[in-house]
């Protein structure tokens, strides 16, 4: 029998040595660990404790605003403000340090008496403390039951107004300075006075010691370089609202940073608002600087390129001003008017001017009257009850279940362009009747489903924009008011004439853009493009993003439904009947539009609504203008202001494309911003 091989197990030599050398490793690690825990653990430790790092937010300047030709429109101005950081600080330690700030900064305490009334009882207690106990003392407070919130509410309702209008003038004024201390969030910088002088500033940094808790900054302050020329457009800028604040901090924000609250500078926000850069500040426990800050730098907001052409605007602006001035006693009630101006191909506005504001063209809505009457036969010509070239009689109507209808003057026979050329209401109406089925003489009372004559019209007109948004990139539009399917058949008559639902300037400039645009429809826009900040505030900087045409739809119908509106239109201009006819006399531009005049009621007086929608020239539309001026008396003396205004606004556009000066800085100088606080009691 052979010998079996016995195998001893064996380590390797080399597993051996892996072993060692990790023994040795770890060894090392725990020596290590221990120096540094016990022999330099004490220096590190001081160490930790000693450096502080206080973090200062540097403001980034948001972008600015330019329009088409370069002019900057919105800038930022430099100033000083004055800062204060609560840090949970007793109130009579604020108190005092409102009495030092109050020599170096001036607020204005003039009709102040009636407002701030819970911050001035609980200011008048801070300052006479025996005297607001004495109005409940604690034993009666503990004999009624009251708790301490409650005792406290009923001694400062038992301050009397004598008390509180016995407060100094120079007691008023810490008390604004005081309130507005007491207006931020703690351990954050609250803006208290922004724009002081130089030398206010430099006072207040010479005793800055003495005010805890107050700094002096340089931050910015928008500025509008042509007055108020579209700065409602522009919008406002200020503190976030506690309502916005936790969305806000979600998104990044600090809590004492100022936000686009209107209009472009809310829409535009994420564009416009700057990347804030940072101070780091390395002191001690005593606030002595161990090493050098260390800054980050932030950057400027990207800039935005508007549509608006500042000189036309001005020029336009100039217009109403001086035909509502003419036309002063002509109105019923307030003096208002409105003009939009806009590029019929691209949807740029190149101007829009309200008299009373720039927003009301596009947030106020008018019943317009007849300027609107295209969109009426239009649908005429597509749902086939009035083909183009039709005929009928135009007579004074009246019909059950709706008040006499009649045109300016019995007008005859009118076919579809004599009835825009003429105005006339009952081509109009009749365009709804044969929607509805129905035939005067014939269908007496029985008017059918007109609720569907309602719906098949605005149907028509929205397709042009009209009663619905019209897409502009502004935030707050106006789609007017949709009267409903009313249960009488004649405000479906009054519809088609423009006596019942309202539109705006700006739906107006967008329907007679779309009549001009043979069907398309483009969303009117008032920025062009975005772009990064330039060297200076006279170059822009690289683009960012270029706004292109947006198509909102296409009316689908033959083209020579539009040929016809359009001829229509012309002839109101030039047609020897025209209602325009006196108007845009031995004009080269060669314009077409359409009048219209809308009967309301002005504070229980009957008035007039005068429009004019147009564009020119005729055969290569390049602008397209809305004129709306509410609420004139009815007569002759009144006529035409609607139409004057559209008249010379036009000639400003055509005269500029010949000639520019650029537009005119005020006498006064930039307008600046004035942000305002929360000032509700």
């Amino acid at each position: 029998m052979s010998e079996k091989k016995v195998y001893k197990p064996q380590v390797s030599v080399r597993l051996n040595l892996l072993f060692f050398g990790v023994f040795i490793l770890f060894s090392v690690l725990i020596l290590r660990l221990g120096v540094v825990q016990i022999v330099q653990g004490e220096e590190f430790s001081e160490q930790l404790n000693r450096e502080i790092n206080v973090t200062e937010r540097i403001e980034a300047p948001r972008g600015l605003m330019y329009d088409r030709f370069g002019n900057l429109l919105v800038d930022n101005e430099l100033q000083f403000t004055v800062t204060y950081t609560n840090r949970n600080t007793p109130q009579d330690e604020m108190i005092e340090t409102a009495e030092r700030l109050s020599q170096f900064v001036t607020f204005d305490t003039n009709d102040i008496e009636g407002r701030f009334d819970r911050d001035r009882r609980e200011f008048w207690a801070l300052l006479n403390e025996e005297e607001y106990l004495e109005k409940l003392t604690i034993e009666q407070a503990e004999g009624k039951g009251l708790s301490d919130s409650e005792a406290h509410l009923e001694r400062l309702n038992a301050i009397t107004d004598e008390e509180l209008n016995a407060f100094t003038d120079d007691e008023l004024e810490v008390f604004l300075i005081w309130r507005e201390f007491n207006s931020g969030y703690n351990n954050s910088a609250h803006k208290v006075q922004r724009g002081i002088s130089y030398d206010s500033a430099a006072q207040i940094m010479e005793n800055i010691d003495q005010m805890p808790g107050v700094d002096i900054i340089r931050d910015s302050v928008r500025s509008y370089t042509y007055g108020d020329a579209l700065s409602s457009i522009f919008g406002r800028v200020g503190s976030i609202s506690r309502d916005d604040l936790q969305a806000r901090l979600a998104e990044g924000y600090e809590r004492n940073e100022e936000v686009g609250q209107s209009y472009l500078e809310a829409q535009y926000e994420s564009v416009l608002r700057g990347r804030d850069g940072r101070l780091d500040n390395f002191t001690d426990q005593d606030g002595n600087r161990l090493r050098n800050p260390e800054e980050r730098q932030g950057s400027r907001g990207n800039d935005l390129v508007l549509s608006f052409d500042m000189e036309l605007q001005q020029r336009v602006s100039d217009i109403v001003d001086s035909e509502v001035a003419r036309s002063r006693g002509s109105y019923v009630g307030e003096e208002d008017a409105y003009v939009v101006l806009m590029e019929p191909q691209t949807g740029e506005v190149l101007a829009m001017s309200g008299y009373s504001s720039d927003l009301g063209t596009f947030t106020q809505g008018y019943v317009v009257g007849s300027s609107m009457k295209g969109a009426t036969v239009l649908a005429g010509y597509d749902t086939g009850v009035l083909p183009p070239g039709s005929s009928i009689f135009d007579r004074p109507v009246n019909l059950p279940g709706s008040q006499p209808i009649r045109s300016l003057s019995n007008l005859g026979y009118v076919d579809d362009i004599a009835a825009l050329e003429r105005s006339s209401n009952i081509y109009m109406i009749e365009v709804a009747m044969r929607l509805v089925n129905y035939v005067p003489g014939v269908s007496g009372t029985n008017w059918g489903n007109f609720s569907r004559g309602f719906d098949t019209l605005r149907s028509y007109y929205q397709q042009f924009g009209l009663g619905v948004e019209t897409g502009i990139d502004l935030p707050g539009e106006f789609t007017g008011i949709n009267g409903g399917n009313t249960n009488l058949p004649g405000q479906m008559l009054f519809l088609t004439f423009g006596q019942f639902d309202t539109y705006t300037p700006m739906q107006l400039a967008q329907y007679v853009s779309t009549i001009a645009n043979n069907g398309t429809r483009i969303a009117p826009k008032v920025v062009k493009e975005i772009r990064q900040p330039g060297e200076n505030k006279e170059e822009l900087g690289p683009l960012t993003l270029q706004n292109e045409p947006k198509l909102l739809n296409t009316i689908d119908v033959n083209q020579t439904y539009f040929d016809r509106i359009q001829r229509g239109f012309y002839q109101v201009v030039h047609g020897s009947r025209g209602t325009a006819r006196a108007y845009f006399n031995g004009r080269d531009y060669d314009p077409a539009g359409k009048t219209g005049t809308a009967q309301v009621t002005v504070n229980g007086q009957e008035a007039n609504n005068q429009t004019f929608v147009g564009y020119a020239p005729f055969n290569n539309p390049e602008v397209a203008i809305s004129v709306v001026v509410p609420g004139v008396f009815d007569n002759q003396n009144s006529s035409g202001i609607a139409n004057r205004i559209a008249e010379a606004s036009l000639d400003a556009y055509f005269e500029l494309k010949e000639e520019r000066q650029g537009p005119t800085i005020p006498k006064s100088g930039p307008a600046v911003d004035k942000i305002g606080d929360d000032t509700t009691d």
